[in-house]
């Protein structure tokens, strides 16, 4: 168990749409995928790769945070 109490918090925004990439397995938004190829595929072999999966994302109404200090995700209802 982490000795954090957890005292920085960041919120975190519900992404209205995930994707990730089937080569390189980037997780991102689909407002962050420039002009439809991956960004990390592309600095890695830069090949624009276009190819993704959508990630369903629940929104169960629940916020989620961030520590800032651990990194540790935490969901309040």
């Amino acid at each position: 168990m982490s000795s954090c109490s957890h005292t920085t918090l960041e919120l975190l925004q519900p992404r209205k749409r995930t994707l990730r990439c089937r080569q390189c397995h980037l997780t991102l938004g689909a407002e962050e995928v420039p002009d439809g190829y991956c960004p990390e595929c592309f600095e890695r072999s830069g090949r624009r790769n276009h190819e993704f999966d959508e990630i369903e994302t629940h929104s169960d109404g629940a916020a989620t945070y961030r520590c800032e200090e651990c990194g540790v995700i935490v969901k309040c209802p």
